[in-house]
């Protein structure tokens, strides 16, 4: 681990810094985006690999194992995601105070990010670690479905301190155009994940615990590295948390573009725990693909992703340097080339000898494989949507305008996706397929929506 640390340090240099934001303010457009954008896809992917190394071992085990992961997973994403609005409040709030060189500002708020998002973390994983038994009961969970999932929700939660610690020191590194050291952190991570996933799962024969357990070592090991560089003074932000008092003025800042966010995510997730209570109800074959199809789609849309954290950083540096036009220009180009790529690739992946085959690493139940390749096939053909709509989020979100991401995140799941879902379900009667249509149709909706709110230049307005 010292080694490790000693590296990241190696790399991390205050003038490397100074570069990115040179490169992101006034150097060539194409270089930032990709220099951005291509270690938070890499990073990214890491992360996803956590859940599909679990789902992996978990398929090795029985479908009862994998539906109960995949029906708890909403919850634990929806306390995530509330509290993602702090580090997304942290990344914009540090990008445009860098880009105006207020660097001391972004220092303070570094600051006041890490022990708000602390708090949040602590007080979270102890409440639902509690409440889990009533979470999994409600969610229509019964014999062992209802035994594996409340086992893996309670023990999973409390990665949430460690999940906070290198959300944030993505958030700080993400402000200053750096990407590639929370990269090469999760790597580690992911690593950690790699080889304690089937020992704890299959050679000490803990099953759903020991995925949980191994989530929570992977996530500890990289938490406690980042804790520790947060702490380097050579850096251009570093925490003093010692000195630091909590300021009105700043967590003011932080709830105004943080809680639309925190509100829309966790809102979203909500939606998205009640959607697994839809599809549970065609069995837990059905949740099984239904899981299955929605992690691998979670790998296809990683380049999207990745694109909009790289619009964000853009948009928050030079609108905090009061160039909107560099910002629009960021925006439009990384739109364009993200489509591309996602309509090229969703054709290949919608072919369905190649979704089978994917979905088929995962499972060996027949039909869960059909029903799984089938939601993949109709998500990949689609997915080029997902291009409009993650690179105008990260426009708003870099511009401040998180109102905007929050109300197009909650009417994308509870009025676009549950409408699709009544229609397919009670007119058309579509069955389980009518849960895949309701996915591809609220997307392409909202990110239609979100255009059409870009065009009327709102974005530009200042908000913080």
């Amino acid at each position: 681990m010292n080694g490790f640390i000693r590296c990241l340090k190696k790399l991390d240099k205050g003038n490397n810094k100074k570069q990115n934001r040179d490169l992101i303010l006034s150097g060539n457009m194409m270089r930032a985006i990709l220099s951005l954008a291509i270690p938070v896809v890499i990073n990214s992917f890491l992360q996803t690999m956590y859940n599909l190394t679990d789902t992996y071992w978990l398929g090795t085990l029985g479908t009862a194992e994998l539906a109960a992961i995949n029906l708890v997973t909403p919850v634990q994403n929806m306390v995530v995601n509330f509290g993602s609005g702090l580090t997304v409040a942290g990344s914009v709030l540090i990008a445009q105070y860098l880009g105006a060189f207020q660097d001391e500002e972004a220092r303070s708020m570094a600051n006041q990010i890490f022990l708000a998002a602390m708090m949040f973390a602590g007080v979270c994983a102890i409440a639902i670690n509690l409440a889990t038994p009533g979470i999994v009961t409600w969610l229509g969970a019964d014999g062992d479905t209802w035994k594996y999932a409340r086992s893996y929700l309670q023990l999973v939660i409390l990665d949430m301190p460690f999940l906070y610690t290198v959300n944030i020191y993505a958030a700080i590194h993400q402000a200053q155009g750096d990407t590639f050291r929370p990269m090469l952190l999760n790597f580690l991570g992911i690593t950690v994940n790699l080889v304690l996933d089937p020992l704890f799962m299959v050679g000490f024969k803990w099953g759903v615990a020991g995925a949980a357990l191994a989530t929570i070592a992977a996530k500890a090991v990289p938490a406690v590295i980042a804790f520790i560089l947060l702490h380097n003074r050579l850096e251009l932000i570093f925490l003093q948390l010692r000195k630091t008092r909590f300021q009105k003025e700043k967590l003011m800042s932080i709830l105004k573009v943080g809680l639309p966010t925190a509100i829309g995510g966790s809102t979203m997730q909500l939606g998205f725990l009640l959607m697994s209570k839809s599809v549970f109800k065609y069995g837990t074959q059905a949740m099984a693909a239904y899981g299955i199809g929605n992690k691998v789609n979670g790998l296809i849309s990683l380049p999207s992703n990745g694109i909009g954290s790289a619009v964000a950083t853009i948009v928050g540096q030079n609108m905090g340097a009061k160039q909107p036009e560099r910002a629009k220009e960021g925006y439009l180009l990384s739109m364009r080339m993200i489509i591309v790529f996602l309509f090229a690739g969703g054709m290949i992946l919608s072919r369905k000898p190649i979704s089978t085959a994917i979905v088929s690493i995962f499972s060996d139940d027949r039909e869960v494989i059909a029903m799984a390749a089938d939601f993949l096939s109709i998500m990949a053909f689609w997915v080029f949507t997902n291009g409009v709509y993650n690179s105008t989020m990260g426009l708003f979100q870099g511009s401040g305008h998180t109102e905007v991401t929050m109300a197009v995140d909650v009417t994308r799941l509870w009025v676009f996706r549950f409408a699709t879902l009544y229609v397919c379900e009670n007119i058309l009667g579509m069955g389980v397929r009518s849960i895949w249509y309701s996915v591809v149709v609220s997307n392409g909706i909202s990110a239609v929506i979100l255009f059409l709110v870009y065009l009327t230049g709102y974005w530009r307005k200042k908000r913080i």
